[in-house]
């Protein structure tokens, strides 16, 4: 089982790899954004996974404190770009 699950930590790493491509690459902030999220979140596995397999728990605390800080970096994200939105007058005015 310990093969499997660091031939899985493998692949994660390998799929952070083409995120960090797409955030050099992203044509906007969005994009950029979401391939944040995803490099977060597979950091998060990988950390998880690393954590079982070598018997740290630690592991598993720091995986779930990125997790957490990534929820709020996300909010603070569509924020500042609700914000933005709202600041251009471009608001939709279903609600007048």
């Amino acid at each position: 089982m310990t093969e499997f699950l660091t031939a899985a930590v493998g692949f994660i790493l390998a799929m952070l790899a083409l995120g960090l491509v797409s955030i050099l690459r992203g044509p906007g902030d969005a994009d950029r954004v979401m391939a944040t999220q995803l490099i977060g979140t597979g950091g998060i596995a990988a950390l998880l996974l690393l954590g079982t397999v070598a018997g740290v728990p630690a592991a598993v605390d720091v995986a779930l404190t990125l997790a957490l800080l990534a929820t709020f970096a996300s909010i603070a994200f569509v924020k500042k770009g609700l914000s933005r939105f709202e600041a251009d007058g471009t608001a939709s005015t279903e609600n007048e």
